[in-house]
């Protein structure tokens, strides 16, 4: 079996750790919906373009997407400082408590079934995927959307002082679905 395949079936137990938190915790919202909530919480203040765009999809859908968003309670839209045509994005309260009980659910679930490995094979599995990070990075141009927040980069600033449009993110986040997984 080569190491690719090894790798894929080894994910599994992984994969449904991510998946059966993701059930438990964010069953109030659609996949789709959870990735846009990602994204707003990794750019906060991010505008319904660029949103559209780091979801890869239609800004009519991203549109529809957002209206149920903020119907449910998840987003607030607030108009933007330097155009009051420009709308941005950001998370509620609530929207916060879901994502802080799905990486807590995950977190608990992940630590359990650490704690049933030796501490040699928990360093090398750590090693290894901050190395799989490493060259995944590397390698991927243009993510499809994270799902795991990355700290921000600064923004830059025009001269009128309005923020200028970031380009594409680099790399990938852990949580890219371009890579492996939902949230």
């Amino acid at each position: 079996m080569s190491m690719a395949a090894e790798l894929d079936t080894a994910a599994g137990a992984l994969l449904t750790v991510w998946d059966g938190a993701r059930e438990r915790t964010a069953n109030r919202i659609s996949t789709a919906q959870l990735r846009a909530v990602m994204l707003v919480e990794r750019h906060d203040g991010i505008n319904l373009r660029r949103l559209a765009a780091g979801l890869d999809m239609l800004l009519s859908s991203a549109s529809r997407l957002c209206d149920r968003l903020v119907a449910a309670g998840m987003l607030e839209r607030e108009p933007g400082r330097a155009d009051r045509r420009e709308i941005s994005l950001h998370l509620t309260a609530e929207a916060r408590r879901l994502l802080t009980e799905l990486r807590d659910d995950r977190r608990q679930h992940l630590a359990a079934i650490l704690a049933d490995m030796a501490p040699e094979a928990r360093e090398a599995l750590l090693r290894g995927l901050r190395a799989f990070d490493e060259a995944a990075r590397s390698r991927v141009v243009r993510p499809v959307s994270p799902l795991v927040p990355q700290p921000e980069e600064p923004r830059a600033e025009q001269a009128d002082g309005r923020d200028a449009v970031e380009p594409a993110p680099r790399g990938w986040a852990a949580g890219d679905v371009s890579v492996f997984r939902t949230a």
